[in-house]
Protein backbone atom coordinates (compact mmCIF):
# COMPACT_ATOMS: atom_id res chain seq x y z
CA UNK A 1 0.00 0.00 0.00
CA UNK A 2 1.55 3.63 -0.98
CA UNK A 3 -0.17 6.41 0.78
CA UNK A 4 0.73 10.15 1.07
CA UNK A 5 1.15 11.13 4.77
CA UNK A 6 -0.99 13.78 6.05
CA UNK A 7 0.54 14.47 9.98
CA UNK A 8 2.92 17.47 9.31
CA UNK A 9 3.55 19.58 6.22
CA UNK A 10 6.43 17.15 4.76
CA UNK A 11 3.90 14.62 2.82
CA UNK A 12 5.75 12.05 2.91
CA UNK A 13 5.52 9.34 0.77
CA UNK A 14 4.75 6.23 2.74
CA UNK A 15 4.60 2.17 1.39
CA UNK A 16 3.22 -0.20 3.99
CA UNK A 17 4.46 -3.72 3.25
CA UNK A 18 3.25 -7.20 4.54
CA UNK A 19 6.90 -9.13 5.17
CA UNK A 20 6.94 -12.41 7.64
CA UNK A 21 3.04 -11.48 8.82
CA UNK A 22 4.01 -8.37 9.88
CA UNK A 23 3.90 -4.68 8.48
CA UNK A 24 6.51 -3.02 7.57
CA UNK A 25 6.67 1.07 7.12
CA UNK A 26 9.31 2.72 4.70
CA UNK A 27 9.55 6.17 3.77
CA UNK A 28 8.69 8.23 6.28
CA UNK A 29 10.75 10.75 8.25
CA UNK A 30 9.55 10.84 11.29
CA UNK A 31 7.62 8.13 14.07
CA UNK A 32 4.58 10.01 13.28
CA UNK A 33 4.40 9.27 9.54
CA UNK A 34 4.82 4.90 10.40
CA UNK A 35 2.23 5.76 13.08
CA UNK A 36 -0.38 7.40 10.81
CA UNK A 37 0.47 4.60 8.03
CA UNK A 38 -0.07 1.86 10.37
CA UNK A 39 -3.11 3.47 11.35
CA UNK A 40 -4.17 3.69 7.94
CA UNK A 41 -3.26 0.48 6.82
CA UNK A 42 -5.26 -1.40 9.69
CA UNK A 43 -8.41 1.07 10.64
CA UNK A 44 -8.39 4.16 9.18
CA UNK A 45 -10.28 7.12 11.23
CA UNK A 46 -11.49 10.02 10.13
CA UNK A 47 -13.07 13.33 11.97
CA UNK A 48 -16.73 13.93 10.37
CA UNK A 49 -17.41 17.04 9.83
CA UNK A 50 -20.99 18.59 8.66
CA UNK A 51 -24.00 20.47 9.53
CA UNK A 52 -27.27 19.78 11.85
CA UNK A 53 -30.70 21.61 11.61
CA UNK A 54 -30.99 24.01 14.55
CA UNK A 55 -34.88 24.63 15.64
CA UNK A 56 -35.53 28.25 16.65
CA UNK A 57 -32.26 29.58 16.15
CA UNK A 58 -30.88 32.65 13.98
CA UNK A 59 -30.13 30.09 11.16
CA UNK A 60 -31.60 26.96 9.82
CA UNK A 61 -27.86 24.92 10.69
CA UNK A 62 -25.34 24.41 12.64
CA UNK A 63 -21.98 23.00 11.99
CA UNK A 64 -20.82 19.94 13.80
CA UNK A 65 -17.94 17.40 13.79
CA UNK A 66 -17.22 14.32 15.85
CA UNK A 67 -14.93 15.20 18.84
CA UNK A 68 -12.23 12.89 17.78
CA UNK A 69 -11.52 10.14 14.63
CA UNK A 70 -14.19 7.62 13.83
CA UNK A 71 -13.60 4.67 11.88
CA UNK A 72 -13.64 5.32 7.95
CA UNK A 73 -16.08 2.68 7.47
CA UNK A 74 -18.36 4.12 10.36
CA UNK A 75 -18.33 7.56 8.23
CA UNK A 76 -22.14 6.62 6.22
CA UNK A 77 -23.35 5.28 9.66
CA UNK A 78 -22.65 7.89 11.00
CA UNK A 79 -23.85 10.49 8.59
CA UNK A 80 -26.90 8.63 8.84
CA UNK A 81 -27.68 9.56 12.27
CA UNK A 82 -26.99 13.04 11.62
CA UNK A 83 -29.62 13.15 8.72
CA UNK A 84 -32.54 13.14 11.40
CA UNK A 85 -31.08 15.58 14.09
CA UNK A 86 -32.15 18.80 14.69
CA UNK A 87 -31.21 20.39 17.99
CA UNK A 88 -33.30 23.48 19.89
CA UNK A 89 -31.52 26.93 19.66
CA UNK A 90 -29.21 28.04 21.66
CA UNK A 91 -26.50 25.69 20.96
CA UNK A 92 -22.69 27.04 22.08
CA UNK A 93 -19.82 25.36 20.95
CA UNK A 94 -18.93 22.75 22.40
CA UNK A 95 -22.09 21.16 23.32
CA UNK A 96 -23.14 17.23 22.67
CA UNK A 97 -25.57 17.03 20.36
CA UNK A 98 -25.22 13.34 19.42
CA UNK A 99 -24.04 10.91 22.42
CA UNK A 100 -21.60 8.31 21.29
CA UNK A 101 -22.44 8.90 17.24
CA UNK A 102 -23.58 5.01 15.92
CA UNK A 103 -22.25 3.28 18.83
CA UNK A 104 -18.77 4.22 18.08
CA UNK A 105 -17.69 5.47 21.33
CA UNK A 106 -17.40 9.35 20.11
CA UNK A 107 -19.61 12.20 20.80
CA UNK A 108 -20.55 14.50 17.90
CA UNK A 109 -19.77 18.26 18.94
CA UNK A 110 -21.15 21.98 17.84
CA UNK A 111 -18.64 23.98 16.30
CA UNK A 112 -20.27 27.30 16.77
CA UNK A 113 -22.89 29.28 18.82
CA UNK A 114 -26.87 29.62 17.46
CA UNK A 115 -28.01 32.11 19.45
CA UNK A 116 -31.94 31.68 19.91
CA UNK A 117 -33.96 34.38 17.74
Amino acid sequence: MELTCIVCPMGCRITVEKVDGRLHVSGNTCKRGEKYALQESVCPMRTLTTLVRVRGGEGPLCPVKTREAIPKAMLEEALGVVKGVCVDAPVKIGDVVVKNIAGTGVDLVATANRERR
